[in-house]
């Protein structure tokens, strides 16, 4: 079991109603969280559902859904950003 901190931005924020919280999981890889907090349902299960275009960063680098969670790190998902 680790401990990691999980941030919400923009609209991915809103849905789930809080910015940030500390998540107690067995997931070794950030694409094993993403799944852990889909399970849930609800706000979570919407917003970061498989399909929806999401990005995530491990400790503020952007990273691929593959890579190796450890405990304490920050992770943070992101919808897509458009310019304007």
């Amino acid at each position: 079991m680790k401990t990691v901190r999980v941030r919400y931005f923009a609209s991915i924020r809103e849905a789930v109603g809080q910015g940030s919280e500390d998540v107690t999981t067995t997931a070794e890889t950030l694409a094993a969280l993403r799944d852990e907090l889909i399970a849930r349902g609800g706000a979570h299960g919407q917003s970061l559902a498989r399909g929806k275009a999401v990005r995530v960063a491990l400790d503020q680098v952007m990273s691929e859904e593959s890579q190796a969670l450890r405990d304490g790190c920050e992770v943070a998902f992101f919808p897509p950003v458009t310019g304007g």
